[in-house]
């Protein structure tokens, strides 16, 4: 892709893109590809009506008619059985049964395949669609640039999710080789490989043990599994954003970044601040602020609601739900409880890094507790983990067998952590970019070291794929 870029003509090359982007979907499961087309020329002809329309009242048609189209896509193939099942449930719960499976077999709901990065992608096109309706940008004329907007390789599976203000002006000016780009982008991809490679796969053979116990007796084991899952989906995202933005900066492209050590926060607002940042900015700017301006919603029923569909917007299950509005009342809480807790900490005179410190270790106490339901397959399932990781029979935490291993998970954390602390998500590039010659071929072949000797071979995707 990069040879082909830029051996072509400036002309020429959003079409190279745009192919490549589509063969990329497409490999998975080509006939998914159908439903990237359709939401792409939805949203392109609805942003077109909008920019001619003589009256308010159809460009709102034409944005109902996006919105409506692009979450219809998302029900029917994300959510059609989930919401079928939690009706059957319902319904039970009244008297009336009705068995799954026959639901399934009938309307064969259970068989509709999940596209990859259908959240992903829906949810830019959606964005698309509403910054038109706003007058915020002029609507895209150039299908096929809008398409390459859409399907955008490196960030169209698990995002970023990029806002059309800032990714359709990159994909019309001429870029120029920039050797320094190429390489900040080449090294980011690499930061990526190794964390996901090395760190977030390793943490992953010690989750998944952790959770097919959940009744197991030995509750540490259970607690490192819960905080290690934590880091691993951090770990494994992160990565996939490193190695997006990498691939994106190699052909002279700059996504946003999506972490900014969200580790590091001292407060729940802080963290969800730093923490997938695309699409906290997406719900923040096209769902919080209409539910607060347009239809007068409470700032808490507003939260409320944003982290419900949160929940939802990561998965088909109620455990997601529950985590997210886990995470809603928790920063309910703090800020309702902001200024009590201002007044008692200037009263018992408790500095601000003891506080801060403090602040950090319960974010992720609860985090690291929320994401068992995130992890479990069921609520029920959750509650079992946490009962018996509660329960110190035993202070056995060896699951796999191998002190190596679970001494490697603890080293790979600690510097993950320390360089993200000095240089971030986003400036990794820094730590050999301005180095000497020597120092930097030191560095890549410590690095390929790394990642012949400590790479786990597991072929494990990346964990949000699946949204």
């Amino acid at each position: 892709m990069v040879l082909g870029f830029y051996l072509l003509n400036h002309r020429y090359r959003w079409l190279w893109l745009l192919l490549g982007s589509y063969y990329f979907y497409a490999a998975a499961e080509p006939v998914l590809l159908i439903l990237l087309l359709a939401s792409t020329l939805v949203d392109y002809y609805c942003g077109l009506q909008m920019a001619k329309a003589a009256t308010q009242k159809i460009k709102k048609l034409f944005l109902a008619a996006s919105i409506l189209i692009n979450v219809g896509i998302l029900v029917v193939f994300k959510y059609l059985f989930f919401f079928t099942h939690s009706l059957l449930g319902v319904l039970e719960f009244f008297g009336i049964a009705i068995a799954t499976n026959d639901v399934s077999q009938a309307y064969h709901i259970n068989q509709i395949l999940l596209p990859v990065g259908i959240s992903f992608y829906t949810f830019q096109t959606m964005s698309y669609s509403i910054e038109v309706y706003r007058g915020n940008i002029q609507a895209e004329k150039h299908l096929g640039k809008f398409a390459l907007y859409v399907a955008f390789f490196p960030q169209l599976v698990a995002g970023p999710i990029e806002r059309a203000s800032r990714l359709l002006p990159q994909l019309k000016k001429k870029i120029a080789i920039d050797t320094q780009q190429i390489e900040k982008g080449l090294i980011m991809m690499a930061w990526g490989f190794f964390l996901k490679l090395v760190v977030a796969d390793r943490l992953g053979i010690y989750v998944d043990q952790a959770f097919s116990d959940p009744t197991s007796p030995h509750g540490i084991a259970l607690f490192l599994g819960s905080l290690f899952f934590s880091f691993q989906i951090y770990y494994d995202f992160s990565a996939y954003t490193a190695i997006a933005i990498g691939a994106a900066k190699v052909l002279g492209f700059d996504l946003m970044h999506n972490f900014n050590r969200p580790f590091f926060s001292t407060s729940s607002m802080e963290f969800w601040k730093r923490w997938h940042i695309s699409l906290m900015y997406w719900m923040r700017d096209y769902l919080y602020r209409p539910l607060v301006i347009n239809l007068k919603l409470t700032r808490l029923q507003a939260v409320l609601l944003v982290f419900f569909v949160i929940g939802l917007w990561h998965g088909a299950n109620w455990t997601f739900v529950l985590w997210s509005m886990l995470n809603a009342v928790l920063l309910i809480v703090e800020v309702a409880s902001l200024k009590t807790r201002t007044r008692l900490f200037k009263k018992y005179k408790i500095p601000k890094k003891v506080s801060n410190v403090a602040g950090a270790i319960i974010i992720l106490g609860y985090l690291m507790v929320s994401l068992i339901f995130f992890r479990s397959p069921s609520i029920s399932q959750a509650l079992v983990y946490i009962e018996h990781m509660l329960t110190l029979k035993s202070l056995h935490i060896n699951i796999l067998g191998n002190y190596l291993e679970l001494f490697l998970c603890f080293v790979f954390i600690g510097l993950v952590q320390t360089v993200h602390y000095y240089k971030g998500n986003h400036k990794i590039y820094e730590l050999v970019l301005n180095k000497s010659v020597s120092i930097k071929g030191l560095a890549y072949i410590g690095y390929l070291l790394l990642i012949i000797l400590f790479a786990v071979h597991r072929q494990n995707t990346f964990i949000y794929f699946q949204f």
